[in-house]
């Protein structure tokens, strides 16, 4: 374990235990250390994984980061916190030279994602930022069927993700659902946080991942649950070379595994990004399915700090996700769907808008937005295009 790199792991409850357990795996392989866990509360003995490693039978645990880092001479810190608390954790690794995994999303507005941005690459560290459906080989393989022009010209890019979520949800933490906290920026809307990854995998794959090729978004933001952020979204994102239409709820009636589609002249790609699974229908050819492996982003930064492998996502290749971010957050407060829009479930008390997962499919299909197919709910007012 001695060339292990020594890892602090900030934030390892909720999906933190998703990274502690990483962590463990990855001690496992004998590439990584953990050295110290940052939690308000310490964890007890049970709720660290089976198999965990420690040098002193325990790490440190501390509710200062910056200390941690410190004391436990970590050269990694994943950071899995709450939304407005990423960029001054990030900072508070880089000016320690401490290296770093951020939960997506990175920020709650781009401003704070340009003050983490700039200050990580003035301190001159590695930073990996948390969009796992990136580290998928997928990714790669449908960019070369792209530009081999295995469906033609492309048209466009949708995204669709019909989730559930239990009222419940929204109470776990005192930022869940919101758009601000006590004055600062939270934005934990349903494209931003649990359906993100279906907007940054769609703008990946049409190879518009930088801030300064995001030249126009539209969106429209709903919510049929009693918060402030929105739980039934759409969002067109006008790029420099096409439009990426992606539809999401948590308000689903039957939840499905989200995917992402390109449409092409002469037939259409489609990846389920959590199955890293690829549909190819082109025209005069049968339909192909194929499975790809996946590069761990933590893995991925090891073998950056210890060969130089490339890193996966970057900061700068998640800045047109944040001009999602930045749209949705100078956007009017999404609108409550009316009463008679949505139903509660009472046996899993969570809220469904009935035809949701239709209209998200078809908000994929045809590159339209919600008020565009027609849902009688979405008020005209709240389309806003916001030109970045």
């Amino acid at each position: 374990m001695s060339t292990a790199v020594p890892i602090v792991l900030a934030g390892a409850r909720g999906h933190g235990r998703w990274h502690l357990d990483n962590i463990r795996r990855l001690q496992d392989k004998g590439i990584v250390r953990p050295a110290g866990i940052c939690e308000l509360t310490p964890l007890s003995e049970e709720e660290l994984p089976e198999g965990l490693v420690l040098p002193s039978g325990a790490p440190e645990q501390s509710a200062d980061f910056g200390a941690l880092l410190d004391s436990t001479g970590a050269r990694i810190a994943v950071i899995c916190t709450p939304i407005p608390t990423h960029t001054d954790l990030a900072l508070t690794a880089a000016r320690r030279g401490v290296h770093i995994l951020l939960e997506k999303p990175p920020a709650p507005s781009y401003a704070e994602f340009r003050r983490m941005a700039d200050g990580v690459a003035e301190a001159g560290v590695a930073c990996q930022i948390g969009f796992q459906s990136l580290g998928s080989h997928a990714v790669p393989a449908i960019r070369t069927l792209m530009a081999e022009g295995a469906v033609g010209e492309i048209v466009g890019i949708g995204g669709a993700g019909a989730w559930a979520r239990p009222e419940a949800y929204y109470r776990r933490a005192p930022w869940a659902g919101r758009r601000r906290l006590n004055g600062v920026d939270v934005i934990d809307g349903v494209l931003t946080n649990p359906l993100a990854h279906a907007v940054a995998t769609a703008l990946a794959l049409g190879g518009t991942t930088r801030a300064e090729d995001v030249t126009g978004i539209e969106t429209e933001l709903l919510r049929a649950n009693d918060i402030e952020s929105d739980d039934t979204s759409c969002v067109r994102v006008t790029t420099t070379g096409r439009q990426i239409v992606v539809g999401a709820t948590l308000c689903a009636e039957d939840p499905d595994e989200p995917y992402v589609v390109v449409h092409g002249e002469q037939g259409r790609i489609t990846f389920w990004y959590k199955q890293d699974r690829v549909l190819l229908q082109r025209a005069n050819h049968g339909p192909e399915e194929f499975e790809y492996g996946r590069t761990d982003l933590l893995e991925n930064l090891v073998e950056h700090l210890t060969d130089g492998a490339d890193l996966l996502v970057t900061p700068e290749a998640t800045g047109a996700f944040m001009k999602v971010v930045e749209a949705i957050r100078l956007a009017p407060d999404p609108a409550p769907l009316p009463d008679g829009a949505w139903q509660l479930l009472p046996d899993e008390q969570r809220r469904v808008v009935p035809g949701i997962d239709g209209l998200v499919a078809a908000a994929a299909d045809t590159l339209a937005l919600y008020s565009e197919l027609g849902a009688p709910w979405v008020p005209p007012a709240r389309t806003n295009e916001v030109s970045t």
